[in-house]
């Protein structure tokens, strides 16, 4: 009888414990679970910049200054080294029927350029506008007075020819078509000169959208006995250029120009010398004609804080992002002399 009773006890006992423990649970708060999802940290673009001259992206910020080079266009020196690289050529006349180039680099470095050849004034006055070191080989005495009295930052091969340092002289061509200017020692000579090669440049205007105008797949112009040709390959989306119907690649290894903006601009040339130089007009505008991703728009040009801009009805028309040629050609017979066709030959 006892033994029962003890056990009547203990599961009397077992049962209030029960009761207690279940009701110091329900009273006992419940921590809560956080579901909520580990926030993530925002993704920050990085901060992008533009190349002045070409309207294309670069994630530095582009602070070199601007290097313009001298390059000949003799049928001896063609094709040439580094244009391909250049963000603008000024394609202008020297003397008789064959031009010589103007090429402004800046975001894109080649190793060397050339063959260079002399000073113009109408040139360097535009590597001024540009805020470009002006690279050059041989020039007129009065010329060279010009330059060495301050009127632009150049660096003249006369005095460093074949140093290896600025420019060296090729062996597979002959005098005066075989110079060339090494990217490398630029810095060296103009340092040595007390030259800036630091520059913040003023862009120009850009943008990256549809065009219009007339179809121009295929658009030749004459300086003369010597003619240039630019075909559209809508694949690139770019134009291609010819001399006297060789196309215009680099000496080394045939990459071809590719242009996404042509302006084609008239201009009063007069031959001021017997030796036939000449003085150009970059100042006073005129009319002229820009190619852009296969069409052609009338424009005219002027020269706006120093730079050759499109213009329409008074305001600049901008450029495509991408390399840019510039042909200055004579008022006589000036763009009425260019022929368009919408159909590659």
């Amino acid at each position: 009888m006892k033994a029962q009773w003890k056990i009547f006890l203990a599961l009397i006992l077992c049962i209030l414990l029960i009761a207690c423990s279940k009701e110091e649970e329900e009273s006992t708060p419940k921590q809560k679970v956080d579901t909520d999802p580990i926030a993530e940290e925002p993704v920050v673009e990085p901060e992008m910049f533009v190349y002045p001259y070409t309207g294309l992206e670069t994630a530095d910020e582009p602070t070199n200054r601007a290097i313009s080079v001298m390059v000949n266009n003799h049928p001896k020196a063609r094709p040439q080294t580094g244009l391909s690289q250049a963000d603008i050529v000024f394609e202008i006349l020297a003397e008789g029927n064959i031009t010589r180039f103007l090429a402004i680099f800046h975001s894109d470095i080649p190793e060397k350029v050339g063959p260079v050849r002399s000073a113009r004034p109408y040139y360097f006055n535009l590597a001024n506008n540009y805020d470009a070191l002006y690279v050059y080989h041989g020039a007129a005495n009065f010329i060279e007075d010009m330059i060495q009295s301050g009127e632009t930052d150049g660096l003249n091969g006369m005095y460093y020819d074949n140093d290896k340092v600025l420019f060296e002289r090729s062996s597979d061509r002959v005098a005066p078509h075989n110079s060339y200017a090494i990217f490398d020692g630029i810095a060296t000579r103009a340092e040595e000169k007390n030259y800036e090669l630091e520059a913040v440049h003023e862009p120009l205007l850009f943008a990256d959208e549809e065009v219009t105008g007339e179809s121009a797949v295929d658009v030749t112009l004459p300086y003369s006995n010597y003619q240039v040709r630019y075909e559209y390959d809508a694949n690139k989306d770019a134009y291609h250029r010819f001399s006297d119907g060789a196309q215009t690649v680099e000496y080394t290894d045939s990459t071809p120009i590719e242009l996404a903006n042509v302006l084609i601009l008239e201009t009063n040339h007069q031959v001021i010398d017997n030796a036939g130089r000449r003085e150009i007009d970059l100042t006073s505008g005129g009319e002229a004609l820009l190619l852009q991703r296969g069409k052609v728009q009338n424009v005219q040009w002027e020269q706006i804080d120093g730079r050759i801009i499109p213009t329409k009805d008074g305001k600049p028309v901008p450029f495509i992002p991408g390399k840019t040629w510039v042909n200055v050609i004579p008022t006589s017979p000036g763009i009425s002399g260019v022929s368009i066709s919408e159909i590659s030959e």
